[in-house]
């Protein structure tokens, strides 16, 4: 046998020198030569022969049939090795290769890696496709660079690969790695650069299908070259990433800053409801606590009065009747004392009975915050799951809606918790994410093979509340046992059942007794041993207890928090706190559920001895002093009671030396100044004031009893240290009832500062409890221990999906232990630090700490931010949970990116104090009592703002935030402008259009389009205090704000602004004058380039109206509602009616508003208007304007009036001047009311006739006219007409009109006057069509004609001419007989008008007189100077 394998292995070494061109017979002598050998497909079973080869480096061995590493020993040089494509089953036989870099075992068949440990120079190992379920092995490998595990079973990395940091090259692809979270254990791998989970050539590991996958490994491996064979050095693809990665950090931290929001608030309502129910029996205490004290006082004066009526009985005889009297009474007095006595102790019962309702109440209380804050412990674990898969896990509030009612039972199952086993959040969390794996629910006590669920609730649960019934059984006192299953959970599971069968009696439930079934079920009526299996109901029988054994086939679908709400309340008010509330037991008969205890308080109230009641003191003086103390010398007053006044001020106690106790409760005190020098005070008794400070409480060194119970005491920190330095003698104190900051360490507070106590609230301290509190005490300081538990040297933040502070995630991760010896600058490594819960009252000895990056204090007893000073490079910042009244130290802290600040006391953000923070991306200022914003105007970096349930009422607060144009979330929830601003929410969508999310909810588009119609365009007081940089409007006297598409005016309060003047609102989108009409004094208001339809604006639709209203308002010719008034008229009537507005308005600019109707305009209300411009509309008459009596000019032009109506003019005007150029005028009558009109431009209208011209002579007090620029111009005698018809006339289109104007008038209209005597005779030739019959002679039409110089300016180049001109020569004849002017003029003009030219004239072209050449220059010169006239209005 030995010879056949020495034989086989002789052929196996021949192959190998074959193959490797070796010399079998030679190798003795070559082999040591030789450093490489390699051997392909088959002939080399087994690996022989390498002794042969002493200084072999190289060795490849591929499909060969070797299932054994063996034979390696001697290749001690050994540095790469290949063994692939073998049989290989396990790693061994490689221990003495200690100089291998190289090992490639794959394709064989290799389950665990192992036995690697000495290969401590490996650099690449290759273990693709083998059979390894788990990463090991590998600790030892701090040298290894490539690692390919490809096509293996790993469905988990996590902390394995830690030790190999120089790790470049990682292949996991073709693995069963599903999760996020295991790929986060890579980002401890520093070096990696190269990383494939998809590699084209093996399967898709399940995790590379989720979505944001690629995203995820980028964000967490900032340092890959290359990822699944893919480059992605490329800066922008990181970019792209971590911009992607924080929007999720961002919105997630919103979402889980919501649910604290909720949370905070849910504790707030029971803080309320539990505030209620203490009101009946501390009202209760503090009357029965006055009586005690009151009885207290009478009994000690009645004890003084008895001892010094004995003292005085000694000297002396009794014999008067005063002194016989005073006898009867001192025997008298032990009785007396008695009834006080008995009244004292049936008080201190009651007492004692309320404050045992309070405890109950607190007791009650405590347990339900305790159960809401369970309950949002789970939220955030979901939502941070949430993140950390990057939205694949997603969990939502169920509804009524979702499927999983009864019709479906079969397939939704209630998952059945172990009894015994109290369901963690954890565990819960855990099967949530990762399922019913066996190696979750191996973990239970009783490890079931099956998942264990029902379709019953009951069955689900009595397991549940019979076990804590039973393990209480014995506490039958306990009152509160209930709260025990009061609450609960359930766990909804998503059941495919598939083949299902009944259980067997007497067989285990086993999937080796049911191998061909799915599922197993037992009946409710099989189910033993329990109380539901006595019950009977309707569905009893369809109620089942199932077992499903393939834990794949079960997902959890629904958490569902439940509570039980009993029948049957208990009779005390105090015991259900859930359910009842002290209002609700009002309405009871007797007034309350404790109207028996109240009566029996009234009864002990009314005992024997009543004592009257005092005058109480306002304030004290030495006469009421003495008198209280019944002595006349200061020194001998040792005890004062001022129990039960109205004092605030304790004066003239300076006196009173040897005062020893003094007792001045239930009185007005808001302080204890006035105690200071009342050196020798023992007890005082300060109970059931306001005392709100111990500031100027000093002094006090022989007190040893103090009571400040039922005061107003808050800030613990700085009344302790008033109490360590002036109560060095302290021995009880009693400090409850007081709205302490930081109740739950105050006691443990107290006692460690306060060492000499020996009782606090009435408690003895014990021995064990001072220990304790001396070493809370002394945990309250930052030392160099605490700096190092509690502290990180990483210089990078972690790259994870997390909202937590960076300092509370380092240093959970990477901790320095107190049992390292810190080098001489240990303190400068430092770059993160947490003191979260450690009791600090002050930050110290931080000086040295100048490289922090990260802190974090937060649940501490902070009052100040001092200490910070030298930590400027410190880029996140954690104060949450302190009493720190104002944000101040941080200015310098330049490189600030995070600032929390949350569950303080702020009252206000400093001027300036965020300015120079340039870096500064997420501020989170919640619960506190901050009122403006305006220290955050700077803070143009700011990403984040959370800020709500503070004291912002204002809506001026949101202009501070306009300039953050990266703010993209804002949370203003609890603060009072939410209720304060109607349509808050969309009023800051609009102000900040850049905000993503506003109060924890995603701004929508739609909501952005409402905010934009709801609020755009609107000038508002706010707005005008936010440019001018205040409020105070009252010295404002001009508004200038155009082009600002404003659509309303909102000015609030209209008073402050009663001093505006001038209003220029030019070039927006009003519609009416909308909050203008409210301003007082305004007298020039401009609004051109507007949309103004009407002064007031536009009322809503009348739903009152009927049908046929609405159809006439629609369609007036409809013949329905108001018949027989025009709309015009009904309009006047309606203007004329309304009340005048604006009543200091005089000048108002509405050009160019697109305005067609002044009657809808309603200008009539306007009534001391003096100047009107409306140029640039679409006015067609001029209507609606008779009320404005003083109006001196009105401007019309560019609009499209063609004639005046009669209601234009229609009563006498003041109207001075007329603008009406640009318009459509053909006709000027109706114009005889302006009486006083002294300027009038109708220039660029349509005027053809001079008949139009002349009806001007109506308005004898014109001075200025323009005319041209219309048809009539073309006839050059309408300049001489007019200023011949216009006696007062001076400025004719732009040109004076002077004496020799009127001569030249007067003049010429005499010549032509002479020509037409001499054209006479030619109109009667026989050509003249009435020489021959009554045949009408058409008319002639010239277009092209030579007329003498005055006429070719005249008649234009389109003139007809007819015989019947004639006949109007008699019609105007009788204009003359009045007309003060030449009578030959006179005729001359009316000839020329009405002259009949025959073509026989027409040949006469060279007629010229040297006046009409005259009168030709000067019409030339008029036209070129007109042609640089302006056609704007003129005033």
């Amino acid at each position: 046998m030995i010879e056949s394998e020495n034989l086989n292995q002789e052929e196996i070494i021949k192959e190998l020198c074959l193959c490797n061109g070796l010399s079998y017979e030679m190798v003795g002598q070559e082999g040591s030569d030789t450093s490489k050998l390699e051997m392909f497909f088959l002939g080399y079973p087994r690996i022989v022969g390498l002794s042969l080869f002493p200084n072999l480096t190289s060795l490849t061995i591929v499909a060969q049939d070797i299932k054994e590493i063996s034979g390696l020993e001697p290749c001690l040089q050994l540095k790469e090795l290949w063994i692939a494509e073998c049989c290989i089953e396990k790693i061994e036989g490689l221990q003495e290769c200690r100089n291998l870099e190289k090992l490639y075992l794959y394709f064989n068949k290799i389950s665990k890696i192992e036995n690697l440990e000495k290969l401590i120079k490996l650099k690449v190992l290759w273990l693709n496709h083998n059979t390894i379920k788990n990463i090991e092995g590998l600790q030892t490998l701090k040298n290894l660079k490539d690692l390919n595990l490809a096509g293996n079973l790993i469905n988990s990395i996590g902390r394995c690969l830690d030790s190999n940091e120089q790790l470049e090259r990682l292949n996991l692809s073709g693995n069963q790695v599903c999760s996020f979270k295991e790929l986060t254990n890579l980002t401890r791998l520093p070096c990696l650069k190269d990383l494939c989970l998809n590699d084209p050539q093996y399967k898709t590991n399940p995790v590379c299908l989720l979505c944001n996958y690629s995203t995820h490994v980028l964000y967490h491996l900032p340092c890959l070259q290359r990822f699944d064979t893919l480059d992605v050095s490329a800066k922008q693809i990181k970019e792209l990433a971590d911009t992607t990665a924080m929007k999720k950090i961002m919105y997630y931290n919103m979402r889980i800053k919501t649910l604290q929001r909720h949370l905070n608030e849910d504790l707030e309502k029971l803080n309320d409801r539990k505030c209620k129910l203490q009101k009946l029996p501390e009202e209760r205490i503090k009357l029965f606590s006055f009586v005690k004290k009151t009885l207290e006082r009478e009994l000690a004066e009645l004890k003084g009065s008895g001892k010094g009526h004995s003292d005085g009985s000694n000297n002396s005889k009794v014999t008067d009747p005063e002194t016989l009297k005073s006898c009867e009474t001192v025997t008298e007095e032990p009785s007396l004392q008695q009834k006080i006595l008995t009244k004292l102790s049936a008080l201190n019962e009651r007492v004692t009975f309320w404050n045992k309702k309070l405890d109950e109440i607190e007791a009650i209380y405590h347990i339900e915050v305790k159960q809401k804050k369970k309950s949002h412990g789970l939220l955030i674990p979901l939502l941070l799951t949430e993140l950390e898969t990057v939205g694949n896990f997603h969990f939502e509030e169920g509804t009524r809606s979702d499927d999983w009612s009864y019709r479906r039972m079969l397939e939704c199952l209630f998952y059945v918790f172990d009894p015994e086993v109290t369901v963690k959040k954890k565990h819960l969390l855990q099967i949530l994410e990762k399922g019913f794996k066996e190696s979750e629910t191996s973990k239970l006590p009783l490890k079931k093979e099956a998942v264990i669920l029902s379709n019953s609730l009951s069955i689900s649960e009595c397991p549940r509340i019979e076990f804590l019934q039973q393990k209480h059984k014995d506490e039958k006192k306990n009152s509160l046992k209930h709260e025990l299953f009061r609450h609960g959970i359930l766990l909804i599971t998503k059941v495919f059942l598939g083949q299902s069968a009944q259980a067997h009696e007497k067989e285990s439930i086993s999937q080796s007794n049911y191998p061909m079934v799915n599922s197993v079920f037992i009946p409710r009526k099989y189910l033993l041993n329990s109380v539901m299996g006595q019950r009977n109901c309707d569905c009893s029988v369809r109620q089942c207890k199932w077992f499903v054994f393939d834990h794949d086939l079960v997902l959890p679908e629904y958490v569902v928090e439940f509570e039980y709400i009993t029948m049957v309340k208990s009779p005390s008010l105090f015991s259900v706190f859930n359910n009842v509330i002290l209002e609700e037991s009002k309405k009871t008969p007797e007034g309350s559920v404790f109207s028996k205890d109240l009566k029996f308080d009234e009864e002990v109230i009314k005992m024997e001895p009543r004592i009257k009641a005092r005058p109480k003191l306002i304030s004290l003086d030495d006469k009421t002093i003495l008198s209280l103390a019944k002595t006349s010398v200061y020194s001998h007053i040792v005890s004062l009671n001022l129990h039960g006044n109205s004092l605030s001020k304790l004066r003239d106690l300076s006196k009173l030396t040897g005062l020893r106790k003094l007792n001045i409760s239930f009185n007005e005190f808001t302080c204890l100044d006035d105690v200071y020098h009342l050196y020798n005070l023992e007890y005082l008794d300060a109970s059931h004031n306001h005392v709100i400070t111990l500031e100027g409480f000093r002094g006090l060194m022989k007190l040893k009893h103090l009571d400040l119970s039922w005061n107003q005491l808050k800030k613990s920190g700085d009344e302790i240290n008033m109490l360590c330095k002036h109560t060095t003698s302290l021995l009880t104190l009693d400090i409850q009832h007081n709205p302490w900051q930081k109740p739950a360490t105050l006691r443990l507070s107290v006692i460690g500062r306060l060492k000499t106590l020996t009782h606090l609230n009435g408690v003895f301290i014990s021995e064990e409890e001072a220990t304790a509190a001396m070493k809370f005490i002394a945990g309250t300081r930052i030392t160099q221990l605490s700096l190092l538990r509690h502290s990180s040297t990483k210089e990078e933040r972690p790259r994870i999906l997390s909202i937590w502070p960076s300092a509370k995630i380092l240093t959970q991760i990477s901790k320095l232990g107190p049992h390292l010896h810190p080098s001489g600058n240990w303190y400068l490594k430092l770059t993160a630090l947490n003191l979260d819960g450690q009791h600090l009252f002050e930050i110290t000895n931080l000086e040295k700490l100048e490289n922090l990056k990260w802190a974090s204090f937060s649940n501490n007893n902070l009052t100040k931010m001092d200490g910070l000073e030298s930590c400027i490079n410190l880029e996140e910042l954690t104060l949450d949970g302190n009493c720190i009244s104002k944000i101040e130290g941080i200015s310098k802290m330049t490189k600030l990116t995070r600032l929390s600040i949350n569950n303080n006391l702020l009252t206000g953000l400093e001027q300036h104090t965020f300015d120079n923070m340039l870096h500064l991306h997420s501020l989170s200022l919640e619960n506190n009592r901050i009122t403006s914003l305006s220290g955050l105007q700077k803070s143009f970096t700011l990403v984040e703002l959370y800020i709500s349930n503070n004291y912002i009422a204002v809506n001026q607060e949101m202009y501070n935030l306009k300039g953050l144009c990266n703010l993209v979330i804002l949370d203003m929830c609890g603060n009072i402008i939410i209720w304060n601003q109607e349509n808050y929410r969309l009023f800051v969508i609009f102000h900040l259009p850049e905000l993503k999310a506003l109060d924890g909810i995603s701004i929508e588009p739609p909501e952005t389009e409402n905010a934009k119609d709801l609020f755009g365009g609107r000038l508002t007081s706010d707005m005008i205090a936010e440019r001018q940089g205040h409020s105070n409007f009252m010295q404002m006297q001009e508004l200038n704000w155009t082009s600002s598409s404003i659509r309303t005016v909102d000015l609030i309060p209209v008073d402050q602004f009663r001093n505006v003047c001038n209003v220029n609102l030019q070039n927006n989108n009003l519609t009416s004058f909308s909050g203008l009409i409210y301003l007082p004094n305004v007298k020039v208001l401009c609004l051109n380039y507007n949309h103004i339809e009407s002064i007031m604006p536009r009322l809503k639709p009348q739903t009152h109206l009927t049908n046929r209203q609405l159809l006439y308002q629609k369609v007036p010719s409809s013949g329905y509602g108001q018949q027989g008034i025009s709309k015009t008229n009904r309009d006047i009537m309606s203007s004329e009616n309304l009340p005048p507005i604006m009543h200091s308005l005089e000048v108002l600019h509405l050009g160019y508003n697109g305005i067609c109707n002044l009657i809808q305009l309603q200008l009539n209300r306007l009534r001391n208007l003096k100047f009107l411009f409306l140029q640039g509309n679409e006015i067609s008459q001029v209507e609606g304007l008779d009320n404005l009596a003083v109006l001196q000019e009105l401007v019309v032009d560019h609009n499209r009036i063609r004639s005046f109506n009669d209601s234009a003019f229609a009563k006498p005007s003041s109207l001075l001047a007329l603008h009406l150029e640009e318009n459509r005028l053909r006709e000027l009558g109706k114009l005889q009311s302006l009486v006083k009109l002294e300027k009038l431009f109708l220039g660029y209208n349509k005027i053809q006739d001079i008949t139009e011209l002349e009806k001007l002579d109506v308005i004898s007090t014109l001075r200025e006219l323009t005319v041209y620029g219309n048809p009539i111009c073309r006839k050059m005698l309408h300049r001489h007409m007019l200023i011949f018809r216009l006696p007062n006339l001076q400025m004719l289109d732009g040109s004076p009109v002077n004496s020799d104007d009127r001569a030249k008038a007067e003049f010429h209209l005499a010549e032509l006057q002479a020509k037409k005597n001499s054209l006479i005779p030619v109109t009667h030739c026989p050509m003249d069509g009435r020489s021959f019959g009554q045949v009408k002679t058409p008319p002639i039409k010239v277009t092209n004609v030579i007329l003498p110089s005055g006429f070719s300016h005249c008649l234009g180049s389109d003139v007809t001419l007819t015989p019947e001109v004639e006949d109007k020569k008699n019609k105007n004849a009788g204009i003359l007989t009045n007309n003060p002017r030449s009578i030959h003029a006179e005729i001359a003009f009316q000839q020329l008008r009405g002259i009949g030219i025959s073509p026989s004239v027409l040949s006469h072209q060279n007629i010229a007189s040297p006046t009409a050449q005259i009168y030709q220059s000067n019409q030339d010169e008029r036209r070129i100077s007109g042609s640089n006239f302006p056609r704007s209005n003129r005033m």
